[in-house]
């Protein structure tokens, strides 16, 4: 929401005036947070983990997934980045390909990119054919003895490329994942908070019918101040509690953070945020466009609101 926003810095200076303390002394402030996240999302994503980064959240989004499968494995698309903990490396091809390479519970699917992918525009049903990859990286593993806990990928891969998935595949996926015994994990970090204009949430993209098993938030959830979220469904959380190892975080949900939350809530209802980002994303892709006509070397502008990508050809 800006630099230095007025109202983000006021809300911080407020409350730190008042108390900072950890979440095992109940206040306010995590609960009116959660509340109104919670407004953002499908009703079953109602229960709420705070946490300080984005890599944070991705970890325990896999803690989740594990205890609540109680299978191991994990499915990404090709390129992915999910965080820099040692847990988050193993499931990022764009890093452990340079590191020490592919664990054997790590699986790796193709990018649904329809320009520069398996499966293009011209393909008859590119959808179900990049939904179909998943399916058989989940036989591929089952005839290996692996079990899948998730698929985890970002609603739109960002350092994969600024990917748009065509509409239905999450939902094709998903049902993949459900009769592996396995759920599906979007990671919002980079795409969510209205950044795609048109939604809120970028897998929302995909339909009204496609909801999220876990979804996870970052970067823009604090405006620069480290916070970040879990959001999941009751039946996960209650899996994840029943092992009587309660999940705390000394600095997750404390009440400066969550005040600065609902302040980045408040700015981008009051300044219209969202339709913003669809105007000036829709006059950047306009203009984009136009000098692609004139450069044989811009093979394709692509996007969603202010999350786009242009792809450079030889």
């Amino acid at each position: 929401v800006g630099h230095c926003h007025p109202d983000i810095v006021k809300a911080a200076h407020e409350q730190n005036q008042l108390l900072n303390t950890n979440s095992r002394y109940l206040h306010d402030n995590l609960v009116d947070y959660a509340e109104r996240l919670s407004k953002t999302l499908p009703e079953k994503l109602c229960i709420f983990y705070f946490l300080n980064s984005g890599s944070e959240a991705n970890d325990l989004a896999l803690r989740l997934a594990r205890q609540y499968t109680k299978h191991e494995d994990v499915i990404v698309l090709d390129h992915a980045y999910h965080g820099h903990l040692t847990s988050l490396i193993d499931i990022s091809p764009y890093k452990f390909r340079n590191l020490e390479g592919q664990k054997e519970w790590v699986h790796v699917a193709p990018v649904p990119d329809t320009y520069r992918g398996l499966y293009r525009e011209d393909h008859e049903d590119a959808v179900t054919a990049y939904a179909d990859e998943v399916k058989n990286t989940i036989e591929h593993a089952h005839k290996r003895g692996r079990k899948i806990a998730a698929f985890f990928v970002e609603s739109l891969p960002s350092v994969g490329g600024q990917i748009i998935p065509p509409a239905g595949y999450f939902q094709k996926v998903a049902e993949h994942v459900h009769e592996a015994g396995g759920i599906f994990i979007a990671d919002e970090i980079q795409v969510g908070f209205g950044r795609v204009g048109k939604h809120f949430w970028a897998f929302q993209l995909q339909g009204e019918d496609f909801i999220p098993d876990i979804v996870t938030m970052g970067k823009p959830i604090g405006n620069g101040h480290p916070l970040a979220c879990v959001a999941t469904t009751k039946e996960i959380a209650e899996a994840f509690a029943a092992t009587g190892v309660e999940y705390f975080n000394t600095f997750g949900g404390n009440p400066v953070s969550c005040a600065i939350g609902l302040a980045v809530l408040d700015v981008i209802e009051k300044e219209h945020l969202q339709a913003h980002a669809t105007e000036v994303g829709n006059f950047l892709m306009k203009i984009l466009k136009e000098q692609q006509i004139k450069h044989p070397i811009i093979g394709d502008v692509r996007g969603c609101g202010l999350f786009i990508g242009v792809d450079l050809i030889k």
